[in-house]
């Protein structure tokens, strides 16, 4: 085997290994005690020599992630130079000292050995329900330091103590607390800040911003280079905590490391009214219109309104400064927003109340800066009209919008108009029959509901109504029919709107067809009035899937009336635990909502169920197949029913049954006689004979 030669004697008493072992030449002061440790020292093998000099190992990883800390190198077990450097009896010394300490933290080490880890149970959390134990203690072997950690979660406990300095204990579960100690400590020194030059304070005198205002606020100045830029000092409790940059031509930064805080925090300790705004110079113009209680957000707004859910504090990492300042906002039982016009203004101002609770929050709208334009912040506000200008805008601070809860206050306007009439359809639209109009008129955004046997006419009537509507309103319509092709349809339609045969056939008589110009002249206008929702393929269309085209002719072409005929020919597909009763009601619901959106009249068509002994009298709206929900949700309800006995009248007659109206100023319930054309398939009011009905007077 291959022996290593010792080192040169030089190198072992060279300046630099003396001083590195200051106990060494401590404990022996004089020459022969120095000649007596280096006699010990030379008398050690080589092996021991090295693990003499040789950097102690690192930490396990288990200490390096809870960022345990030593001022001194930790001994590990084994490495016997602890005898060599320390006397045992002050090793003890100190440890007896150190275990009084962890005593007087709460942790018990009698048992403990220096330089290993113990685990036993957390004195904070205890080990949880299942008493783990979690809790690791590290004594080091010259009994000068000690640390300790709690694995669990939920717990966290940590810190560390030595025998003669300050303990320093922190807890993972503060998450608030230990993070604090990460920040930056700043202050105007060394960040080199000075007052406010000349020229910056008449940058802010010409946006109405005073002198005492900026002093009040430790408004100050950084130059770089050549350059001067505005400071705006971030204080809590008068410490400076952050600071943040502006050029005169509005470039932004902030100090890096630092604790996110609201600017102005200091003035909302005790507030029960908290202004928010969106710039430090928005916060100094609510000053100055003689509002202290106002801060401003440090970041800004976002492009738009985050559509996802509200993040946990943890991860809400954008808004982190209402997070840490929650004990101020927490006291507030108003908080007015008066956040920039813009659109990412009001993103901001949406993002507020989502955390803050919309239920305390209050808005601000801001007036005009001329007859185009609109002020866009608190100090516009303050440079175009004003400190009473912006003194109003705040007190005249309306209710934050929550949605789905209204005061008929969002509806004046709705309502003026209705009163005036001035949409034009407030009474109803004619339906085109002078009989029925004393029952039934068409208003944009309810639901009718048509029924009537098989072959009574139901399609017929509701396409004569749509022709008489759009040639007396100009209305357009959506038409999901299912059981008509389209060519079928179309001759309907265009027989109606001729009025002539689309053939020479028998039904037509002996009226003259329609000609080929006309036929040219007709296709124009349905391609004009009327939109097709079709499902190609073999499938059957959803409510949903109808609702959804239709919405699309109404946005694209101005559709104002849709035609679901008929109810069975849509798909019903619902889930097991759900009766039809309940689908019928939601569907119904939803096609409301749909109507009442858009402003856009529905009919739907549903076929009576089947009428056991049926003797030819006309069904009820209770008859509807599926639910009564049919005749409860509706607006309207119409029976349509077509006299089939020669006996009891003429056989073109059509009584058109008005069942229900839910709003008395357009209609009433009753029935009204139409005579039907088979020619050409229009429908026309039937004149009354005079009847006698004379009270006999007593």
């Amino acid at each position: 085997m291959h022996h290593l030669s010792h080192p040169p004697l030089r190198t072992l008493l060279s300046p630099n290994i003396l001083m590195a072992h200051k106990f060494l030449l401590k404990s022996s002061p004089s020459s022969s005690a120095l000649s007596s440790s280096l006699h010990r020292f030379i008398h050690l093998s080589y092996a021991d020599r090295g693990r003499l000099f040789t950097r102690p190992p690192r930490p396990p990883t288990a200490l390096r992630i809870s960022r345990f800390c030593s001022r001194a190198s930790v001994m590990i077990p084994g490495t016997g130079h602890t005898q060599i450097l320390e006397d045992e009896t002050r090793v003890a010394a100190r440890l007896s000292v150190l275990k009084k300490r962890l005593e007087a933290e709460g942790i018990s080490c009698g048992t403990c050995k220096p330089g290993q880890y113990d685990h036993m149970l957390c004195p904070q959390c205890a080990g949880g329900d299942a008493k783990e134990r979690s809790f690791s203690l590290f004594i080091r072997e010259d009994g000068d330091l000690a640390m300790w950690s709690c694995f669990r979660a939920k717990c966290g406990c940590r810190g560390h103590v030595t025998a003669y300095g300050q303990a320093a204990t922190k807890s993972a579960g503060n998450k608030s607390k230990s993070k604090s100690n990460s920040y930056k400590i700043i202050t105007e020194e060394n960040l080199n800040l000075e007052p406010l030059c000349p020229e910056l304070l008449e940058y802010f005198n010409e946006r109405m911003i005073s002198g005492e205002t900026l002093r009040r606020n430790g408004v100050m100045q950084l130059r770089r280079g050549d350059e001067v830029v505005i400071a705006f000092a971030y204080r809590r409790n008068g410490s400076l905590i952050s600071c943040k940059y502006r050029t005169v031509s509005k470039k932004f930064w902030q100090e890096s490391g630092t604790e996110k805080i609201l600017y102005g925090v200091d003035d909302i300790k005790q507030a029960s009214d908290i202004i928010v705004v969106e710039g430090e110079m928005d916060k100094l113009s609510m000053e100055e219109a003689g509002f202290r209680n106002c801060v401003s957000v440090p970041d800004g707004a976002p492009a738009k309104v985050s559509e996802k859910e509200l993040p946990t504090e943890e991860e809400d990492k954008k808004y982190q400064y209402l997070w840490n300042c929650k004990e101020y906002l927490a006291k507030a039982s108003r908080i007015i927003l008066a956040t920039d016009a813009d659109a990412p203004g009001q993103a901001l101002a949406e993002e507020l109340a989502r955390r803050i609770g919309r239920e305390r929050c209050w808005r601000v709208r801001w007036p005009r800066k001329n007859e185009t334009e609109i002020c866009k912040d608190a100090n516009e506000v303050l440079m175009y009209l004003g400190q009473n200008a912006l003194k109003e805008v705040i007190e005249s601070a309306e209710l934050y919008p929550v949605r789905g809860l209204f005061q008929f206050d969002h509806y004046f306007d709705e309502i003026d108009s209705y009163y005036t009439r001035s949409s034009g359809y407030e009474m109803g639209a004619s339906s085109g029959w002078k009989s029925l109009d004393e029952l039934y008129k068409v208003v944009p955004g309810e639901l009718t509901v048509v029924t009537g046997v098989p072959s009574s006419g139901k399609s017929e009537w509701i396409d004569a109504l749509m022709v008489n509507l759009n040639e007396s309103k100009g209305w357009k319509f959506a038409v999901c029919s299912m059981e008509n092709q389209v060519r079928e349809h179309a001759r309907k339609l265009l027989e109606k709107h001729i009025k002539k045969p689309f053939f020479i056939a028998s039904y037509g008589g002996d009226a003259e067809r329609i000609s080929d110009e006309e036929l040219k002249r007709g296709k124009e206008w349905l391609n004009d009035t009327f939109y097709l929702i079709r499902c190609d393929d073999d499938c059957l269309p959803s409510i949903k899937w109808v609702l959804e085209l239709a919405k699309v002719a109404v946005l694209r072409y101005g559709a104002r009336g849709l035609v679901i005929d008929p109810y069975n020919e849509l798909d019903h597909q619902r889930p097991p635990s759900q009766t039809e009763t309940e689908y019928v009601s939601q569907m119904l619901t939803r096609i409301k909502r749909f109507a009442q959106h858009h402003s856009c009249h529905v009919w739907f068509v549903a076929h009576p169920r089947q009428l056991q002994n049926w003797m030819g009298s006309p069904p009820n709206l209770y008859d509807i197949s599926g639910s009564a929900h049919f005749i409860n949700k509706c607006d309207n309800g119409i029976v349509v029913h077509r006299n089939r006995d020669p006996d009891s009248g003429p056989l073109d007659e059509v009584k058109i049954f008005v069942r229900k109206v839910r709003n008395k100023v357009i209609g009433n319930i009753g029935e009204a006689i139409l005579s039907y054309s088979r020619a050409t398939g229009e429908f026309k009011d039937v004149e009354k004979k005079p009847v006698a009905n004379m009270r006999k007077r007593g």
